[in-house]
């Protein structure tokens, strides 16, 4: 779903098998989890109906949105988290358990932020220049350092970025 998501142009249908026939064998399957990540107010949640006896039922019993809001989760990835906590309990939500995200909202909410990859490792104590040994690719000289991570010109093994715990001064 994520790739399908992040090159749709104005409107993305995303769909699931909630049960599958894999290798000879039955499995039950979720959506994707970058669903969770989704403003509620861009997604519409439908279900069909089951083939095992109408709206919401399935060989195993009534379905998982009959019991949960449609983008309550189980998952624990942090930005799922990070976007619960965002989104806050809005029980407007729902609509008999199976969920309408297209009408007008009264408070609208989005998830916003911006991505800046910073490294929380304090430098490495080590200096440009400076030779080095690894157990792999042997010995060479710090060409650029990035936090604990070194981009290092190796004699015979060429130019490789490697984490600083794993060589040695020389």
């Amino acid at each position: 779903a994520y790739v399908g998501i992040t090159r749709a142009r104005k409107r993305a249908y995303i769909r699931f098998a909630s049960n599958r026939r894999m290798h000879g064998l039955w499995q039950s399957s979720i959506p994707s989890r970058f669903l969770d990540e989704l403003p509620e107010a861009h997604v519409d949640v439908a279900e069909d109906g089951s083939s095992y006896g109408g709206y919401g039922m399935n060989a195993y019993g009534a379905s998982r949105f009959d019991t949960r809001e449609p983008f309550e989760s189980t998952y624990s990835t942090p930005g799922w988290q990070r976007a619960q906590k965002n989104r806050g309990g809005n029980s407007d939500a729902t609509m008999g358990g199976y969920g309408s995200f297209s009408g007008p909202r009264a408070s609208q909410r989005y998830i916003e932020g911006e991505l800046v990859a910073k490294s929380t490792v304090a430098g490495s104590g080590y200096k440009t220049g400076e030779r080095v040994f690894h157990q792999k690719f042997g010995y060479g000289r710090i060409a650029t350092i990035d936090g604990n991570k070194l981009t290092i010109d190796f004699d015979k093994a060429g130019q490789k970025r490697v984490l600083d715990s794993f060589v040695e001064r020389h």
